[in-house]
């Protein structure tokens, strides 16, 4: 599992007390940790290998201990303080025991604690969610066989266990139980192993487990004359009952899903190993000159600037397909769309006090002159108020637009640098400089632009002319409103919506050129908007142009080659003089 490839594994469950340990230590032939309350803390795998010469040891946060039967038990408590605690909490960090004895059967189980509803003194308050979360951890892959240990004396429908394993084999295709505690309660012990009512697909064993001391011979030729003399017990098939039996069905069933599993499992360690193979490739090759390092060093540089040229310019996402914020053409589309919306949004006309702001500029502006007359420098005034309004916009996008631009170049760096950590900072170093010098840069332009569009108003597109021409359609009716006071004060207009104008026929004197004035800025705001995102658009692509093909070769040269550096040279260990 740490490799990452589930195995075929019988996963051990059951109430608290529900003799589950000792089915496990009835199958190893050994003595597991005994007491009151929960004695297994941790998860505990056991595997068993049935072995000439007997051999026990544990495994556990990199640790392997010898222990033997004697001191098994005493080992296992000793570990399990380590990894969870003293006290009576539980950890997911699981002990491995490893059991080679003659006889035993081949099998790896995982045993868990008894799963408990109500916490005794010293343990966890929520002892039944942390004991559910990891059990259930366990359970769901579909490589595992459930061993779902219960007691002859409950309702088996009431068993914790018994719902926990229905929640992820509902079927009970890999579910086998085994029947513990059988001569303490036989009396329709028969009844309730043949039913099935509970989708027990693997089937039931009954055993008896081992009581005080007896050895485990002693314990299973007990186990055999209760099931064959017992009046109500020896009536229960004889391949439903005993330990031995127990042992054969697991292995059985073991084997079966391991041959299930195996095309599975073998590719995946094929993956594997292919994955790990591709890495031991990737680690760096020894390099014993100036001369290796400097074409190794060109050779990433330029694989570097291949990516960024694709990613950037190219739209080719094959070495970054599933990460979407690699996808770097479509990502700066999307700034810029929004930037785009922004500004549209800001932009947007007000219906409240509609010519207001006109009527008012206008008002400041009149003086000895020809009537109706739209001084330009009045247009200027609304303009430059206008270009103010949204100046700071274009600066935030660019200091968004360059923090992206700077995390995906490293990030491509640091992957085309990965097994050259000693030059990874430089080169960090070297983008950082760069993509601040390109903020700076895009900043200046983008306040140069804007000082532009607030000077003067000029524009070669044909579309303000035609534009303005059909708002300015609109003054006529426009000014029938305003000279007829009989006439209905509310006027859908383009480019405002509808608005109720009969509050300006007191401002006859300057309305109609108040009019004039918003409908020609309408048109012409419109191109200024226009002008400003597609500026923006070519701008960048030029600068991520220059940058790619020359500038960030340069800055990492630069940047390696300058004094505090030290050069190619610690790319292979050669003092820096």
């Amino acid at each position: 599992m740490q490799e990452g490839i589930q195995l075929p594994t019988i996963v051990v469950v059951g109430d608290q007390s529900s003799g589950k340990s000792s089915v496990l230590e009835s199958l190893a032939g050994i003595s597991l940790p005994r007491g009151q309350g929960i004695c297994t803390r941790v998860p505990l795998i056991m595997s068993l290998q049935n072995h000439n010469e007997t051999e026990l040891h544990l495994e556990y946060n990199g640790k392997l201990v010898p222990t033997d039967e004697v001191h098994i038990a005493e080992a296992i408590f000793l570990a399990t303080n380590e990894i969870a605690g003293h006290g009576k909490g539980i950890s997911n960090i699981p002990l491995s025991l490893i059991v080679k004895k003659n006889g035993v059967p081949d099998l790896t189980m995982v045993d868990f604690p008894g799963i408990t509803r109500v916490p005794v003194h010293g343990e966890p308050d929520d002892i039944f969610e942390q004991i559910s979360a990891i059990i259930t951890k366990y359970l769901t892959p579909e490589e595992s066989i459930i061993l779902n240990v219960l007691s002859a004396t409950v309702d088996f429908p009431t068993c914790e266990s018994i719902r926990l394993s229905q929640k992820v084999d509902k079927t009970g295709e890999r579910t086998i139980a085994v029947v513990t505690k059988v001569d303490k309660a036989p009396e329709g012990l028969l009844e309730k192993v043949t039913s099935n009512d509970m989708n027990i697909g693997l089937g039931n064993v009954c055993v008896k487990n081992r009581t005080g001391n007896k050895s485990y011979n002693e314990a299973r030729s007990e186990e055999a004359r209760l099931f064959q003399t017992h009046a109500l017990l020896s009536k229960i098939d004889k391949s439903m009952v005993s330990v031995p039996v127990l042992a054969h069905e697991l292995v059985h069933i073991q084997a079966n899903i391991i041959s299930k599993c195996l095309p599975d499992i073998v590719k995946k360690i094929n993956d594997k190993l292919a994955v790990n193979v591709a890495a031991l490739n990737m680690l760096p090759q020894h390099l014993s000159s100036v001369a290796e390092a400097l074409t190794m060093f060109m050779r990433i540089l330029s694989s570097t600037k291949e990516s960024l040229k694709k990613i950037f310019l190219r739209g080719e996402f094959d070495e970054y397909a599933e990460d979407l914020e690699m996808h770097c053409t479509a990502r700066l589309a999307e700034m810029l769309n929004e930037y785009a919306v922004e500004q549209h949004a800001k932009s947007i006309e007000k219906k409240e006090d509609f010519l207001m702001d006109e009527i008012m500029s206008l008002t400041e502006a009149n003086g000895i002159g020809l009537p109706n007359f739209l001084p330009r420098a009045v247009f200027l005034k609304v303009l430059q108020k206008k270009v103010s309004g949204i100046s700071a916009t274009p600066e935030v996008f660019v200091g968004k637009l360059w923090n992206y631009i700077e995390t995906v170049v490293i990030k491509v760096l640091m992957h085309h640098f990965c097994n050259y950590q000693q030059l990874q900072s430089s080169t960090r170093c070297a983008v950082q400089n760069l993509t601040a010098k390109r903020k700076d840069g895009s900043i200046n332009w983008v306040r140069e632009i804007i000082e532009m569009e607030r000077l003067t108003d000029y524009t070669y597109n044909p579309e303000y002319v035609g534009t303005c021409s059909r708002l300015m359609a609109q003054q006529k009716p426009f000014m029938e409103i305003m000279n007829d006071s009989n006439k209905r004060s509310i006027i859908n207009l383009e480019g405002i919506g509808e608005v109720d104008v009969g509050s300006l026929r007191k401002h006859k004197d300057v309305v109609q050129q108040a009019f004039e004035l918003k409908m020609r800025m309408i048109a012409y705001w419109k191109i200024v908007l226009m002008r400003l995102v597609d500026h923006m658009a070519l701008y960048t692509m030029f600068s991520l142009q220059k940058m790619v093909n020359y500038e960030i070769e340069e800055e990492i040269v630069n940047e390696l080659m300058a004094s505090h550096g030290g050069g190619v040279e610690r790319t292979y260990g050669i003092p820096w003089c």
